[in-house]
Formats: structure tokens, sequence, C-alpha cells
């Protein structure tokens, strides 16, 4: 790795900027591959990850006495690579998400159109503070989350809904099914432990 002591500080910074870009985005990746439990993703992009990383601490630390300017493009690429994790992450959509759905007048309307498409959509009729209200909730891959809601609000344009991540199983010919998470998660985890 002697070439590396040849190249100029100002290059190095930059090296360092997008290396660093590079680590945290697979360490943005693989802390959603844990939670989704995809094992073997998660292995795979934390060895990467970490390659990246000692290579790019070791040029800071071993050049650091020439510029300053190594340390701020070390914390610089630290703070786009998690804006660019995000985004990545974003557009990768890893897992399902369940949609909930709350319409107060065309609730039966959306279900069947949302049928009609292919997805799982379980209706229930309740009572909400102005009246009768129908709750919809369809399981669908996270990809397919923002077309479920255009296709639902061109329906009833005042609908509210919620989505979220669900923990997933499969059965059949790759239907998306909900499955009980088997613990506490998030803060109640806390007050579950003994």
């Amino acid at each position: 790795m002697e070439w590396i002591a040849s190249i100029p500080v100002w290059l190095l910074c930059l090296l360092i900027f997008v290396l660093r870009i590079c680590d945290v985005t697979l360490g943005t990746v693989r802390t959603v591959a844990i939670v989704k439990g995809y094992l073997s993703l998660a292995v795979a992009l934390g060895f990467f990850e970490v390659m990246i990383w000692i290579l790019a601490v070791s040029q800071v630390i071993t050049r650091i006495n020439e510029s300053f300017f190594l340390a701020l493009a070390f914390a610089g690429g630290f703070a786009a690579g998690n804006a660019v994790g995000i985004l990545v992450e974003r557009r990768l959509a890893i897992g399902i998400s369940v949609v909930r759905i709350l319409s107060t007048t065309r609730g039966e309307a959306i279900a069947a159109a949302l049928r009609e498409d292919g997805h799982d959509v379980t209706v229930f009729n309740g009572e909400g503070p102005d009246g009768p209200i129908t709750l919809l909730y369809a399981v669908a891959p996270r990809r397919r989350t923002q077309q479920i809601l255009q296709q639902a609000r061109s329906i009833d344009p005042e609908l509210l809904y919620v989505s979220e991540p669900a923990h997933e199983s499969f059965r059949g010919a790759g239907t998306p099914r909900l499955r009980p998470v088997p613990h506490a998660t998030g803060w109640r985890a806390v007050f579950k432990k003994k």
C-alpha cells in the first residue's frame, strides 16, 4: 500500500470522504438488514463496511500530521454517509409493511380496488367520533406502500392511514403474512426484562 503514501493530501481527503460515505451507507443498510432478520446480507455488508473503515481510518491516523483536512474529510464522509445510507435504504425498501387505512365513506370501494390489484385486505367496521368508519389492513412489500396509498387516496382523498414495518413469514407462493414478534421490542423491551 505504498502507493497511497504518495497520493497528494487533497486527493487523499477526497478518497477518505468517499470511503466514509461508502462504509456508513453500508452500515445503515446493514442495520436495517439486522432488524429485518436478513442474516446473510447483514454479515456480508458488515465485512465490507469494516474493511473500508479500516482503510480510511488508517490513512487518517498515518497522515494526520500532514493536514487537519484529513480529519474533516473523515467526519464529513460520516455525515454525508448517513444521508446517503438513508436514501439507499428507502430506495431498496427491504421487507413488508402493514398499511392501516381509515375511511368514513369509501372503505369498501378501497378494499375492492386493492383486492383487484392483488393485495390481501382485511376490513373491519367500527364507530369513530363522527359515526361509522371502515378500517382496512393491507399487507404488501414496502416498495408498494406508496402505490397502495395513492390508489386508496384516488378513491377517498379524506382517508387517514398508518404504515409500519411488519415481521414476515411466507406461506404458499410468496404471499407475505404477518407473524407475531416473539419478544417485546423498542422501549417496551426495557420494562419486560427480568
